[in-house]
């Protein structure tokens, strides 16, 4: 416990000013367990030390061509917030492609927007609202969902994966919208990957959602994709609505700002998220190949029991 209270800047970082609120998700995430926690929590800090996490918004996807292909291809915005003050993002999960960037650049990108929000989005919504946010909301789009896009689950786990084990309880549910009819066999496949107190946080909304979601936040806060009603929403051309996919969009261009002021030192280290998140895969990547071979294509509805 000393730790928490010393001045260890990687704590700093990673609690933010609220380290009573950090221990409480790190116990929940281990069902009330302190060993477990506590060694979830250490392991937390020494995967953010060897891969120096404390860096890297200092580090942006370069050149900036790179960048741009990866926001391409891996859908997501942040779309507004919630009524709360949760922090509200939208991704593309049926569009997103993962094919024209490195699985590291991914990685990278993925675990920079996760600092992003945690490092300004949050702290900035609980000094708003003065009370501690931790976790955000996330809709997941799955317009244009095809059944190739298992070809993808391994990066996807990967990414998962770190969220699991280095940023628990960070969101609060998952609302999955314009799911087709081949979602359900794809589920079958993603379900067993996940963690369970992942998939009790995952909700199917009928449809775009949109009744649903806004009971939760506003109509200005609502995804591209929910406003469109379920057309072919999450694409880049809608017209008059703006996409919070878009590379022009305000939170994009926030992101590798920030990345460029922080100018910390160490910006050449490598990251190494995909080495240290591929040990102990193993089960996974075994629950991965089972799923696939036992899986038929069917359109029942999704069992969420």
């Amino acid at each position: 416990m000393a730790l928490w209270f010393g001045r260890n800047p990687s704590v700093e970082i990673l609690h933010q000013g609220y380290p009573k609120e950090t221990l409480e998700r790190f116990l929940k995430a281990r069902d009330g367990n302190v060993c477990k926690a506590n060694k979830m929590l250490l392991d937390t800090l020494n995967w953010r030390v060897e891969n120096d996490i404390d860096n890297i918004l200092a580090r942006p996807i370069e050149p900036i061509e790179v960048y741009t292909s990866v926001r391409d291809s891996q859908l997501i915005g942040l779309s507004g917030y919630c009524k709360q003050g949760r922090p509200v993002f939208a991704l593309g999960v049926g569009l997103s492609a993962y094919d024209k960037a490195s699985a590291d650049e991914y990685v990278q990108s993925h675990i920079q927007m996760n600092e992003y929000r945690d490092r300004v989005l949050l702290p900035m919504m609980s000094q708003k609202f003065g009370t501690y946010i931790g976790p955000c909301l996330k809709v997941l789009d799955m317009t244009g969902l095809k059944l190739s896009a298992l070809s993808r689950i391994k990066i996807l786990t990967m990414i998962s994966t770190v969220d699991d084990l280095n940023y628990p309880e960070k969101t609060e549910i998952y609302y999955i919208v314009n799911a087709p009819h081949i979602f359900s066999a794809c589920w079958k496949v993603v379900k067993p990957l996940l963690q369970e107190r992942t998939r009790r946080k995952i909700q199917v909304l009928q449809g775009s959602g949109r009744d649903e979601l806004l009971k939760v936040m506003s109509y200005d806060s609502l995804p591209h994709f929910v406003k469109q009603q379920g057309s072919s929403s999450s694409r880049r051309n809608e017209g008059k609505i703006s996409s919070c996919f878009s590379f022009d969009h305000s939170f994009h261009q926030e992101v590798p700002d920030e990345t460029h002021e922080e100018n910390l030192e160490g910006s050449n280290v490598i990251v190494r998220t995909i080495k240290n998140t591929l040990k102990g895969m193993g089960d996974e990547e075994t629950a991965l190949e089972n799923g696939v071979a036992e899986l038929h294509v069917s359109n029942d509805q999704l069992n969420q029991s």
